[in-house]
């Protein structure tokens, strides 16, 4: 900025709005960053049911059978894998923990060769199909060391679903409609914890010795055959992207585009193919945002008492199929209660307190299986336990919110903080009360970092609210901000300027 005396003072020159954008924004450009017509509404309301009635059964049967592919371990413990591979205590976990390992490595370089090769189908259905046969083959393993290899496999071919899912979703949903189809995505795992149970229970009580295999081995075949047919459908029906879903009218892909562009108050494409995917990983890593978020999903290694919950349940005093039946209950439950808790934090646009709120009721259910040996107490634990998941679709939803920028960075963030999250459950395990303990201390971390992450985003949109006067005082810091947002997306200032009108931050 230049400077000029005034009674021989130097004064800093303040630039105005006019002097950054230096000519009139073209119909194009107001169109891009304006509101949906009421025309285009209607057609929004027709598009939104085309995408709702394809696109959420698919990723959500697909993740009821990622989540029982992954929990079947537990399941098959009760019917004999311990004692058929000869495995220790020890060891039984160490099969346990393994699968995240392998879960964690994947995730971030694959979110990015997602948004790189741009054909969810293919990507999202090659994988479903591998961890399907993975799951399947495990039924032939022998020893311990094939069920470690095994499993570490399918922690390796199942990473690439859930954060893929999470940035798929958010190529479809505007902020507004995103928690609640979170939730719809995220009940497949409460159907699968309800139901991968009872079905558990149906294999292990019907197939045992038939064939000559064990039931818990017929449980893997089962349940890897369904998963791949699965993947066939995910490859042959679920559509890439709006604009390039062959079942869109013209009007319609352009009302899809238009949309997402105008709630991110951009394009949500990764402009002139400048965003490279290790530049969406380093900006990432870089942004504070993503570490306070990581902090937030770490409270969900409290989720790691559900890969133990048909051994919880067996604390109760029930034998092998009771002890499965109970726990469709807790997950039924929270089915409903979940997709009611984000209708109503899309419906009154707010993250923050349906993220607070469940954090005592986690706490309370933690305490009451630490220090109660009654059925009743211990039971209705498991009910405040899956609370936690009240909270996972809207914690995902916020990360979409709070970095919604270029996408190749929104992929890697997802990617990250949900791998950072996950690596809780390799260490986590709710047979002991300080393990339990560290589980509630990461809640109580989660806690605060919400808190730290609602007061950044308050900032973020009172400096946004400033900058959208007609005529703003911009001040260097401003520039700066401006320059970089011009140099990250392959853009001018004037247009990087024009990106932030009317843009807010979910809180």
């Amino acid at each position: 900025m230049e400077k000029h005396m005034e009674n021989g003072v130097a004064h800093k020159e303040m630039l105005h709005d006019h002097d950054v954008l230096g000519k009139d924004v073209t119909r194009e450009e107001a169109m891009h960053f304006g509101a949906l017509t009421e025309e285009e509404l209607v057609i929004e309301k027709k598009l939104r049911r085309k995408i709702d009635a394809l696109v959420m059964p698919i990723v959500v049967s697909v993740y009821l059978m990622n989540y029982i592919d992954r929990n079947n371990y537990a399941a098959a413990k009760l019917q004999g894998l311990v004692e058929e591979l000869d495995m220790t205590p020890d060891q039984y976990q160490t099969g346990l923990s393994i699968l995240f390992v392998g879960y964690v490595l994947m995730q971030v370089p694959s979110n990015a060769v997602l948004n790189y090769v741009g054909r969810p189908s293919w990507y999202i259905g090659f994988f479903t199909l591998l961890w399907g046969l993975v799951s399947l083959v495990t039924s032939q393993v022998q020893s311990y060391k094939s069920i470690i290899g095994a499993r570490f496999v399918l922690g390796l071919v199942e990473a690439p679903f859930f954060p893929g899912v999470l940035f798929y979703l958010s190529k479809w949903y505007t902020k507004s409609e995103l928690n609640f189809r979170m939730a719809l995505f995220y009940s497949g795992s409460l159907v699968s914890g309800a139901f991968g149970s009872l079905i558990a229970a149906g294999i292990l009580s019907g197939l045992n010795g038939a064939r000559g295999l064990s039931a818990w081995r017929w449980l893997y075949i089962i349940e890897g055959a369904i998963t791949m047919a699965l993947g066939v459908v995910v490859i042959f029906f679920l559509p890439d992207f709006p604009d390039t879903w062959k079942r869109l009218s013209p009007e319609e892909r352009r009302v899809a585009n238009r949309r997402l562009a105008i709630d991110a108050a951009e394009a949500d494409v990764d402009v002139g193919g400048a965003m490279s995917q290790l530049q969406g990983i380093k900006l990432a890593f870089t942004d504070p945002k993503t570490y306070f978020l990581e902090a937030i999903i770490n409270g969900s290694a409290l989720t790691s008492p559900t890969n133990f919950f048909p051994t919880l349940t067996r604390t109760l005093g029930f034998d092998n199929i009771p002890s499965l039946l109970l726990c469709a209950p807790p997950y039924i439950f929270m089915v409903f209660w979940s997709l009611g808790h984000s209708h109503m934090s899309d419906k009154l646009g707010n993250r923050f307190w349906f993220y607070m709120y469940p954090v005592p009721i986690v706490l309370v259910g933690c305490f009451l299986f630490m220090f109660t040996n009654s059925f009743g107490a211990r039971y209705f634990s498991l009910f405040l336990l899956v609370f936690i998941f009240a909270m996972n679709g809207t914690i995902y939803a916020w990360i979409a919110n709070s970095i919604p920028r270029p996408p190749a960075k929104r992929a890697a963030a997802l990617a990250f903080i949900n791998s950072v999250g996950n690596a809780a459950s390799i260490w986590t395990s709710p047979h002991y009360i300080p393990a339990m303990g560290i589980i509630v201390g990461l809640t109580v971390v989660a806690a605060i970092c919400g808190f730290i992450l609602r007061t950044m985003l308050v900032r973020d949109n009172k400096m946004l609210e400033r900058m959208d006067g007609q005529d703003t005082e911009l001040t260097e810091k401003d520039l700066k901000r401006l320059r970089k947002t011009a140099e990250v997306e392959g853009i001018d200032i004037a247009a990087a300027r024009q990106l932030q009108k009317g843009y807010r931050y979910l809180i």
